[in-house]
């Protein structure tokens, strides 16, 4: 499996990550499909949408998805650090529904770092915690030339160890890789572009 070069992607194992916006769940795929085994998705069992594991097969078998529906958010923050702590799964994705105070996400940047494994909060807009290593915002991309549903735009809008950026990318499902796809008006042969 390869991946475009791409500034802080795939996400930094021994450290845990942010992502929000209406494409988060796509982002924590694609980071799914990178750590490349099985991956924990911790959420509290009273959210009401259900994750569909079939709809991950274009990014990762779905017999390596592992669920763990919790009571509330405190017990999703114990289960994702025993997992991390754990080692045995590379990537634990933990939804997020309430602010993570600096001792939460220190426990939980402690857990990834001593299990040698990485962490993904998908957060709502707007509530990350000072603890990530780099908070992603992923917003899907409308392009009427594409066929597929996939483009999306990320920006890393915190980085604690590098610069931080903006980026169209797509997944391809059949060669297993990301691409990063220039802006519609950017392209070559574009209006745009030739001005």
């Amino acid at each position: 499996m390869s991946f475009y070069p791409l500034s802080s992607f795939p996400l930094r194992t021994t450290r845990v990550h942010e992502v929000c916006g209406p494409a988060a769940t796509g982002f924590a795929a694609i980071a799914a499909a990178s750590a490349g085994r099985a991956v924990l998705w911790v959420r509290e069992a009273r959210q009401t949408d259900t994750l569909y594991p079939v709809g991950f097969a274009p990014f990762l078998d779905p017999s390596t998805l592992l669920f763990a529906r919790t009571r509330n958010q405190v017990d999703s923050l114990a289960v994702a650090e025993e997992a991390l702590k754990d080692g045995a799964i590379p990537l634990v994705v933990i939804e997020i529904t309430r602010p993570l105070d600096l001792r939460e996400g220190r426990r939980l940047q402690l857990a990834a770092r001593a299990g040698q494994t990485t962490g993904l909060c998908i957060i709502p807009e707007g509530m990350g915690s000072n603890a990530a290593e780099t908070r992603w915002r992923a917003t899907p991309v409308f392009d009427s030339s594409r066929e597929d549903s996939t483009l999306m735009r990320w920006e890393i809008i915190k980085n604690k160890s590098r610069t931080i950026g903006a980026w169209n990318v797509c997944w391809d499902a059949q060669a297993h890789r990301l691409h990063v796809v220039s802006s519609v008006g950017e392209r070559p042969g574009s209006a745009r572009a030739s001005n």
